[in-house]
């Protein structure tokens, strides 16, 4: 596992939980584990194609990777596989920020919502 301790929506020198990189197709995937928790295989293809038009390989290679990444899990649970998101959304989202944050705003968070607040001051 390893540290992602880029700061920049954290205290300086705070240690991180570890980074998995997650495309964005693959938290698409992910997004449907997040909403409604474990699913099957038939169920996850379900709910990720009420979202995304993609067919069953299209989600069978995006669920692989997730779990080479460790971001999901499968289990047999009454005789069926089910997926359960391992990364948390929470921290999805934490890094995602972050990552916008370093990217567009020089790591700096406070010029990420003075950026905010001037935006939505001057749509009124």
């Amino acid at each position: 596992m390893q540290l992602d301790c880029r700061g920049a929506h954290r205290p300086r020198g705070a240690a991180v939980l570890t980074r998995i990189a997650v495309t964005e197709a693959e938290s698409a995937v992910l997004a449907a584990l997040w909403r409604r928790g474990p699913l099957s295989a038939a169920s996850l293809m379900d709910e990720v194609k009420s979202r995304q038009p993609w067919g069953d390989a299209t989600i069978k290679t995006l669920l692989h990777r997730l779990m080479q990444k460790g971001a999901v899990r499968s289990e047999k649970e009454d005789g069926r596989q089910r997926y359960h998101a391992v990364l948390a959304r929470d921290v999805w989202l934490d890094d995602e920020v972050g990552a916008l944050v370093d990217r567009l705003f020089d790591g700096d968070f406070e010029a990420l919502l003075a950026h905010a607040r001037r935006d939505r001051a001057a749509k009124g």
